[in-house]
């Protein structure tokens, strides 16, 4: 004998509802249980200023944080993030409108991917390129004419506080246009949203000397260390949420926010007041409207006995007359010289 089980019509009704109604929560869940992707990074020579290049590859694509400073290591980086995955490069992040963060663009666009960054970043980075070039080629004598990088325009550029970008496996990328200006007039963050660290360019670089030149505006270096110190300052509340956030800058070491913050802020506030003194015990620097040499080299020294630890101290002797420069000019008119 055969038994028959009768479902009754108002169970399985149920049981239909019930899925309906957990498939939201189990949507969800998923989402937020996206576990994070792979932060890489590629460092340069001396030759390339020791810059970091990051790269996020969330098992799906990957996305570039900056491009190094010349094309061939532009293309060293891209053949390192191959031999480390399969996932393609889609973006591309510039993070503040200095050379190696953008004279890699056109390798990079001719794989196809698209660069990102602020409207305020985009609009100095012409700018910037032609001061740069004409150093590089007329002064420096580094290139030769028609030698260097050529500027690719960012395709994708945003206005306002931030945009989230969406990644192939739903993790999700913030970049931040920050309020004050940092080691260029304009500087974008870009935020793992899935931990919080934070990609800052040269922002901030831990125990490495910074780049002192500032940003360059209408044809001159225009350093604004009062303003970078607060926009270091706008760090901690990016990551936050996140206790165990580290930053990551564009040379130095990776550590966390905590550490990073103060420590770049008490540097930034060590270097201005350094060079103040030295501009004002100097008899000779207000009588020029170059940066002077003697006042310079005064500076680097003192930052040297006060920052024992700090590596890369060429970056700061490459870059310090802008900071001396714009110092003489404040002190002196200040003084009414």
């Amino acid at each position: 004998m055969t038994s028959t089980t009768h479902h009754s019509p108002s169970r399985a009704r149920r049981a239909r509802r019930a899925a309906q109604l957990m498939a939201p929560c189990i949507a969800a869940m998923l989402a937020t249980t996206t576990s994070a992707g792979t932060l890489g990074v590629f460092t340069s020579p001396e030759a390339g200023f020791d810059t970091h290049t990051f790269y996020y590859d969330d098992g799906r694509e990957v996305v570039v944080f900056d491009t190094q400073f010349v094309p061939q290591l532009t293309e060293a980086m891209v053949n390192k993030i191959r031999s480390e995955t399969r996932s393609p490069i889609t973006k591309v992040v510039v993070t503040h409108p200095n050379p190696d963060k953008f004279n890699g663009l056109p390798v990079l666009h001719a794989l196809g991917a698209t660069s990102i960054t602020s409207s305020d970043v985009a609009a100095d980075m012409p700018g910037v390129h032609a001061y740069k070039q004409n150093f590089f080629v007329n002064v420096a004598k580094a290139f030769k004419a028609g030698t260097y990088p050529k500027l690719d325009a960012v395709k994708q550029t945003f206005s306002g506080p931030s945009i989230t970008l969406k990644l192939a496996s739903g993790e999700t990328i913030t970049l931040f246009a920050l309020k004050h200006p940092g080691v260029a007039a304009h500087q974008v963050v870009a935020r793992i949203d899935a931990t919080g660290d934070l990609i800052v360019g040269d922002l901030l670089q831990h125990n490495a000397h910074a780049w002192l030149e500032g940003g360059i505006v209408n044809g001159k270096p225009a350093p604004d260390l009062d303003g970078w110190v607060s926009a270091v300052g706008e760090l901690p509340a990016l990551a936050s949420g996140h206790a165990d956030a580290k930053v990551y800058g564009g040379r130095g070491e990776f550590v966390p926010v905590s550490v990073a913050v103060p420590a770049q802020q008490a540097y930034l506030r060590d270097t201005l007041s350094i060079a103040r003194t030295a501009v004002r015990a100097s008899g000779s620097a207000c009588n020029t409207s170059q940066a002077s040499p003697a006042t310079m080299e005064v500076v680097e020294q003192k930052l040297i006995e006060a920052y024992p630890q700090y590596k890369l101290p060429y970056v700061m002797h490459y870059s310090v007359y802008g900071l001396v420069g714009h110092v003489q000019k404040t002190v002196c008119a200040a003084s009414g010289q």
